[in-house]
């Protein structure tokens, strides 16, 4: 087990069939939802004759994923009849462009504030990518098994208890199925009848970030005491 991101999966799944290695040897078991930044095509801004990524086609790029981009740019090449060269550059690769050594780079973007810096712009997209729990699909030792299925549950349970709220109100049955539209939990709300017969309390699971929205839709339909707590871990 381990933790990488979606970019390095992408670039060793590509290493691998580039060199003809076996692949399919790891899967993603989750998206921990942290480190999101986008692998993408870059060229200065100054450049007013590189507007598209087709325009970097026979010219030279450098970057630190060069089994991604040789992936992508060869298939452009093989459409357009084109050769473009992929050197890799490790460090600071937006520099390549500043010192001449590259009309193009590929590279990690977050905030874009030091692709600003070096004068450059994204006109192209490879890969979304986040943080992920990777797995062995076939451990050294299947003895393990059981251990990796419980320590991905137990990771499971926390992260859900981050995104979400549990959030619970009493509803007329007449307005049930107004509420319940818009609380349905992530698999389904919990229903329990009161004394009054007419009358039913529900729980169910919000996502955090949407649950003030979701309190203010529920007075609307008719809603009562309604209130969210917090979760600590969960299962399921």
């Amino acid at each position: 087990m381990g933790i990488t991101g979606q970019d390095m999966v992408a670039e060793s799944e590509s290493e691998a069939k580039i060199k003809g290695y076996a692949t399919g040897k790891i899967k993603e078991a989750i998206a921990l939802g942290f480190g999101k930044c986008k692998l993408q095509v870059q060229v200065p801004e100054r450049s007013k004759d590189l507007v598209k990524v087709q325009d970097l086609l026979g010219k030279r790029i450098v970057t630190s994923f060069e089994h991604v981009a040789g992936e992508y740019f060869a298939k452009l090449d093989q459409e357009h009849g084109t050769k473009t060269l992929i050197e890799y550059v490790g460090g600071s690769v937006e520099a390549a462009c500043a010192l001449g050594v590259a009309d193009g780079i590929v590279d990690l973007v977050e905030s874009g504030e030091t692709m600003r810096a070096a004068g450059l712009h994204a006109i192209e997209t490879l890969i979304s990518s986040e943080a992920v729990l990777i797995q062995s699909i076939q451990p050294k030792d299947p003895a393990n098994l059981p251990l990796i299925e419980m320590i991905t549950r137990r990771i499971e349970g926390v992260l859900a208890a981050q995104r979400f709220l549990l959030c619970t109100y009493n509803i007329s049955r007449d307005q049930l199925h107004k509420a319940t539209a818009i609380t349905p939990g992530r698999r389904a709300a919990t229903i329990t009848p009161l004394e009054d017969k007419d009358w039913v309390a529900v729980s169910a699971m919000v996502l955090h970030k949407n649950s003030a929205d979701i309190m203010d839709a529920l007075l609307e339909v008719g809603a009562k005491d309604i209130f969210t707590m917090s979760l600590h871990n969960c299962r399921g």
